[in-house]
């Protein structure tokens, strides 16, 4: 995910994180506002040891954010006019 695509997804995505890695306090959600640099550093100070396991989770949040979407499928398995 990069961070276009962070900023993008930040509203549904705050909730998320919130239930899935409950160190993250509001004020940290707050501060990182779709940052997704700042996500990192609260990532860094809240799970250090587990920093890849929570972006690979993110990543993999963000992809089937993608694929939930109505439609998005389909247009892809269309061929090229």
């Amino acid at each position: 995910m990069n961070t276009d695509q962070f900023k993008g997804k930040w509203v549904q995505f705050k909730g998320e994180v919130k239930k899935q890695w409950g160190k993250f306090t509001d004020d940290d959600l707050k501060q990182i506002e779709g940052d997704y640099d700042k996500f990192v550093g609260r990532i860094q100070e809240r799970y250090g040891d587990k920093k890849e396991e929570v972006m690979r989770w993110a990543d993999d949040w963000y992809t089937r954010q993608g694929q939930a979407q109505p439609g998005a499928q389909r247009r892809e398995a269309q061929p090229p006019r």
